[in-house]
């Protein structure tokens, strides 16, 4: 077995550029009237999804999870990456953390809406990807170039 391929300060400035691009990208199609359209090509039927404990498999898990969702406004906090020794160019390793409100926000809602009724209230989550070089991309021309990425897995947790 081959040795793993070290890190280098090159490798963690392009994942955390990377990432930056991932997260802006992911969050305005999710938050997106398209988003139908838009997500599932982040994802390949062999990606794992959890959302909020509930476990979905692939494209079509995505596709039933988000059909039926009302529209979203994601708020975000923070994000942190962390590149995967092993491949060239390295898995990617995501954290994401902020707010999401589902519906129209609580100005949008009969009065008669509760606290705990998740449409309109902001909710904070924490939400971890793993993203996996594309195998069936074009390969990054250039030195510094982005890799394209697919989303290998995807957990989001509402902590609030």
């Amino acid at each position: 077995m081959a040795a793993p391929v070290p890190l280098t300060p090159a490798d963690i400035e392009i994942a955390t550029r990377a990432a930056d691009n991932f997260t802006r990208i992911y969050y305005s199609a999710y938050d997106s009237p398209t988003r139908l359209g838009e997500l599932p090509k982040l994802y390949r039927p062999t990606s794992a999804l959890t959302w909020n404990g509930t476990p979905f498999q692939g494209v079509d898990g995505l596709v039933s999870l988000v059909e039926n969702m009302p529209p979203t406004k994601h708020d975000i906090q923070s994000f942190d990456c962390h590149p995967i020794p092993g491949t060239q160019p390295p898995s990617l390793l995501i954290v994401v953390s902020g707010s999401v409100t589902h519906g129209k926000g609580p100005a949008g809602n009969p009065s008669t809406t509760t606290r705990s009724n998740k449409e309109g209230h902001p909710r904070v989550f924490s939400q971890t990807f793993m993203l996996v070089p594309d195998a069936a991309a074009a390969a990054p021309s250039a030195v510094g170039e982005l890799a394209k990425y697919y989303i290998s897995a995807d957990a989001l947790r509402f902590v609030g």
